[in-house]
């Protein structure tokens, strides 16, 4: 049996499919969003990507050293020690003199080496080398050598008549200033020709003398002069 103090309007039964499909459309518009913020939120996201490569390993041989071997031994040799005897006379080189005062005159020390280093000196100057660092020249050179003896020999008259021709060989020593001396006759041809080459020979003018480690040195020289009939 109705109530017959309730209205028509006040009747909410009627409102319930209305109600029922506000919440639905709710609860779906909630639903979406939801998904929709997750997709989003979802595409924010960075992807890194660990890539690895593939390097292969590097074997560095090992090599073996040679061991060296060991040092010989020492050889030790045992000391030797002369017995002199008190017989043996030891001459003294040093002189004093007691009585010396300031008027004495003292002789200069001069020790054995520089001695013995002139001693050489004199025996280098004195020597005679064939073959030297820095050989004797003559004035203006080969060419030089040639004009002069060009210039200056004189065919001997004997050896003219007697048709003689040839090469004379002569030997001569280039001294340390340059002059010649000691001239003297390997191999002549004769009819005048060795004097004459002889005579030019002594009368040429002061070499270039030689020098052996920068020092002029006397120096043995050979020379051939020609003989020639035209």
């Amino acid at each position: 049996m109705k109530d017959k103090r309730k209205s028509k309007k006040a009747d909410l039964e009627r409102w319930k499919p209305v109600f029922f499909e506000i919440g639905l459309i709710i609860v779906l518009f909630l639903i979406w969003r939801g998904l929709e913020i997750k997709s989003h939120d979802s595409g924010e996201k960075e992807i890194f990507i660990v890539q690895t490569e593939d390097i292969p390993e590097e074997f560095i041989p090992i090599t073996e050293q040679e061991a060296k071997p060991p040092p010989p031994p020492l050889v030790t040799q045992p000391t030797r020690i002369d017995v002199v005897s008190n017989d043996l006379e030891v001459e003294d080189d040093l002189e004093i003199n007691v009585e010396a005062d300031q008027n004495t005159v003292i002789q200069e020390y001069i020790p054995q080496e520089e001695i013995f280093e002139e001693e050489e000196e004199t025996e280098e100057e004195s020597q005679i080398f064939i073959v030297v660092e820095s050989m004797p020249e003559f004035p203006g050179g080969e060419k030089g050598l040639h004009e002069y003896l060009a210039q200056n020999l004189k065919y001997p008259k004997v050896a003219r008549e007697a048709n003689i021709s040839g090469r004379v060989f002569l030997t001569f020593v280039v001294e340390t200033d340059g002059s010649v001396t000691d001239v003297r006759l390997l191999r002549g041809i004769g009819g005048g020709c060795d004097e004459e080459a002889i005579r030019v020979v002594e009368a040429m003018p002061k070499w270039s003398p030689g020098k052996q480690r920068g020092k002029p040195v006397r120096v043995q020289y050979n020379i051939p002069i020609s003989f020639v009939l035209k």
